[in-house]
């Protein structure tokens, strides 16, 4: 099981950006993606962001393609989400997750919450217009 740290967070006007950070803990060496997820008030919980191990390919919802970007830090796994240009609609808890291990049955979306085993406690980012 890995323990998840974000930071980042903040308030900001809209159209600045902001970078978040995810910092495992634990063992990674069969973690087979981490993702960045947000929640807000009378939304469903969406994926965002998504690397995975094996490949480095870096999946974004459609929401966000264009304005957010992810990255890795090779060494410490750490998971980075930089968003700019953003928008009152990105105001939401962001929080980092992770699956442990390839799944059994072909490859899935870790942008699909199910997907995921492991959650962080999330940092607040909140977009005044």
């Amino acid at each position: 099981q890995l323990r998840l740290m974000e930071s980042g967070g903040g308030s900001v006007q809209a159209g600045n950006s902001l970078t978040l950070s995810c910092e495992p803990s634990g063992d990674t060496s069969t973690t087979y993606c981490m993702a960045w997820f947000r929640r807000s008030a009378g939304k469903e919980v969406e994926g965002v962001a998504a690397i995975y191990f094996n490949s480095g390919t870096i999946e974004l919802s459609d929401s966000v393609k264009g304005r957010f970007t992810a990255s890795q830090d090779s060494s410490k796994k750490t998971l980075y989400l930089q968003m700019n240009s953003l928008e009152p609609a990105d105001t939401a808890m962001y929080v980092c997750a992770a699956r442990a291990r390839k799944p059994f049955r072909g490859p899935v979306s870790c942008l699909a919450r199910s997907s995921l085993n492991d959650w962080g406690q999330g940092t607040q980012v909140t977009v005044s217009s």
